[in-house]
């Protein structure tokens, strides 16, 4: 004998990407790029130490992109408000967990959250997720700075990634999981190599060998800077990296589970129809 809630019901599809929805991802991408590569690009004469002054401007510029994201996937029909509530539910999940882990050694256990849901709810979706969620940590611990709307680019891009892993809807069990557990370690090393990139370039003081210099070729730049990726971060993002596999691997079956069942019953594709109601004889 069966329980009803055995019974297999309709599979749990990522919140759709329509080309509008595609289109303001890309731009708000490609802003974000530029932000932070352009002191590379950038003359011996150019006041590269004023890249943290960048702050206000792409933060002005990324918080209309976001909303602009949400409401080209409202108008083709991806999000309702049903998935509306649901990233406001993540993202204050993910805000919680982050104090969790203090900073310490690198330790921040939002990051196994967001690989979970961009994986189920899908790049558009894990896009905002991923940018509100860091924006709303930093309010939660204070961490509000000109690094913050970098943070915000950079964990989006993250959440994203996981949501354009193949096999969204077929692929299940142990080969799943071992997916996202390495995605989560390479994504948290590329996180913290993103955000070195633009922390490095208005840093003084640095040794020679690793220190950033304006106007030179940028193959020359790209050596110093892997040099000061591994002589200052690289234990930091190894402890990022190691909590999100232990965490996806240990959590990621359940919560998995979970957030597909809500994906399901959210339905949020579906469209309400109303039916005429009929005389009392035929109700």
């Amino acid at each position: 004998m069966h329980n009803r809630h055995d019974r297999p019901g309709p599979a749990a599809r990522p919140v759709r990407l329509g080309p509008r929805a595609v289109a303001a991802l890309a731009l708000v991408s490609a802003i974000g790029v530029v932000a932070f590569c352009w002191p590379l690009l950038a003359d011996a004469d150019a006041a590269v130490t004023g890249h943290a002054q960048d702050a206000p401007w792409l933060f002005a510029a990324l918080l209309p992109l976001l909303v602009g994201v949400v409401v080209a996937t409202i108008a083709d029909g991806g999000m309702d408000a049903k998935a509306v509530a649901m990233l406001g539910v993540l993202a204050a999940a993910g805000a919680a967990l982050r104090p969790l882990g203090a900073g310490t050694a690198g330790l921040e256990p939002m990051f196994f959250l967001m690989v979970l849901s961009g994986r189920v709810l899908g790049p558009g979706f894990g896009f905002v997720l991923g940018s509100v969620t860091m924006f709303a940590s930093a309010l939660l611990t204070g961490g509000v700075g000109p690094w913050m709307p970098f943070q915000m680019l950079a964990m989006g891009w993250f959440t994203m990634g996981a949501g354009l892993l193949p096999g969204s809807d077929r692929l299940r069990g142990r080969a799943e999981l071992l997916m996202l557990a390495g995605y989560g370690c390479a994504a948290a090393f590329a996180y913290g190599t993103v955000m070195n990139l633009y922390g490095w370039t208005i840093v003084p003081g640095l040794a020679s060998g690793v220190s950033f210099q304006a106007g030179a070729p940028v193959g020359e730049n790209l050596v110093r800077f892997g040099a000061y990726v591994l002589a200052t971060s690289l234990g930091w993002d190894l402890g990022r990296a190691v909590l999100t596999v232990v965490l996806t691997l240990a959590a990621g079956p359940t919560l998995l589970r979970a957030l597909r069942r809500a994906t399901r019953r959210a339905a949020f594709e579906a469209r309400v129809t109303f039916e005429a109601a009929g005389t009392p004889a035929e109700r």
